[in-house]
């Protein structure tokens, strides 16, 4: 039997999980919220072409408006000025698009405190427990954000002093991107960097250092605590935008049980 074909077998017996970590797409979905003066996304919306009517009998669809930046997402390197240079989301290569994954947890630290930032210190005693981060594979980090995503307010979790959401410290974040051999950062907030990251040096690390070093970012992923340490591969799927700073995307993952 083919690999495919056990795939497949493993697939249909359960033997392997497939895990959907895609947000449903609506329009109420959460979106980021940038401060004057500065440009922000539409919300997606579906506007009805026809549906089994005069307007086309026999079928129903839709034209939808959406920024690239909506909902479960990609970030493509020239999403940031540090990437400027790097690739539009059509370039990315569809081979990095399988990779492998892990997970570390915070979800405790987040619940304690939604500011709670993760330090190279947390990476590496969860290396010493679970071996080495994977070559060319995604970090996912997990801080229980997806249980707020029903709610825009309760998951951008701002008052006047901002948005209050868990992160990754300038340090981590630079190291991660830099030092390690990850293809990408994924996590369940509204973008890759904590909420308070516009007063960080340099402001929103995740972006500038992740995109700056051509590796990717995943946003508003789910079901992370479906997926073990180690040993998941994660399928990403932007839609090939050319020129484009990234995608909705469904994101999957193959996890055995």
């Amino acid at each position: 039997m083919s690999v495919l074909a056990q795939l497949l077998t493993a697939v249909r017996d359960g033997a392997v999980e497939v895990v959907d970590l895609t947000a449903p797409l609506s329009e109420r979905t959460p979106i980021l919220r940038l401060p004057e003066p500065f440009a922000n996304t539409v919300p997606f919306r579906l506007k009805e072409i026809s549906r089994y009517d005069d307007r086309g009998p026999a079928w129903y669809w839709n034209d939808f408006e959406s920024g690239e930046h909506v909902g479960t997402h990609f970030d493509a390197p020239v999403h940031w000025a540090t990437g400027r240079d790097g690739e539009d989301v059509s370039q990315v290569a569809p081979g990095r698009l399988v990779a492998p994954a892990v997970v570390l947890d915070a979800s405790a630290h987040a619940a304690e405190n939604p500011d709670f930032l993760l330090e190279i210190e947390h990476v590496r005693a969860w290396e010493d427990e679970h071996g080495p981060l994977p070559d060319g594979g995604w970090f996912l980090y997990r801080t229980g954000w997806d249980a707020r995503s029903a709610d825009q307010d309760t998951f951008l979790n701002a008052d006047e002093n901002g948005p209050h959401t868990p992160g990754i410290s300038p340090e981590c974040a630079r190291w991660l991107a830099e030092e390690t051999p990850v293809l990408g950062l994924g996590v369940e907030t509204v973008g890759t960097d904590a909420g308070g990251a516009h007063g960080f040096d340099p402001p929103f690390p995740c972006h500038s250092f992740f995109l700056g070093a051509g590796k990717y970012g995943l946003t508003q992923l789910q079901n992370l605590d479906r997926l073990p340490a180690r040993g998941a591969v994660l399928l990403a799927s932007p839609l090939p935008i050319v020129g484009g700073s990234g995608s909705p995307a469904r994101v999957l993952a193959l996890v055995e049980r």
